[in-house]
């Protein structure tokens, strides 16, 4: 699958919030209102691209998410691991500890659930 770009995807997190609509139904999902036809526009794009697909309700197209939010989440940080990180997810952890993002409680936290095999 094609990378998103930044609109791409903040108009993905809106059809994946509403699950199944029109055009107008993730509009108002965002935070930011640009034009129907820019969104319109999107939207096919990121069905050219494999994120959505639609079916014709009546006169309206009605788009749905092609792949999960989670399934989305897993490819995009497979990739910047593998781009960035010389796909070790160790590095990526080293480099939040070394930009301090990561407080030794949080990488307490993340050892817990490595070892208890859970999220959250």
């Amino acid at each position: 699958m094609k990378k998103l770009t930044a609109q791409e995807e903040q108009l993905m997190i809106a059809v994946w919030q509403v699950g199944e609509g029109n055009v107008k139904a993730f509009m108002e999902q965002l935070a930011e209102q640009p034009p129907y036809t820019t969104v319109a526009s999107t939207i096919k794009n990121l069905e050219k691209k494999g994120y959505v697909t639609s079916r014709l309700f009546g006169n309206v197209y009605v788009y749905k998410p092609a792949l999960s939010e989670d399934e989305y989440k897993r490819r995009f940080m497979g990739g910047v691991v593998k781009d960035y990180f010389s796909n070790s997810y160790k590095e990526l952890v080293s480099f939040f500890v070394d930009q301090k993002k990561l407080s030794a409680q949080e990488l307490k936290d993340i050892v817990k659930m490595i070892e208890s095999g859970k999220k959250k």
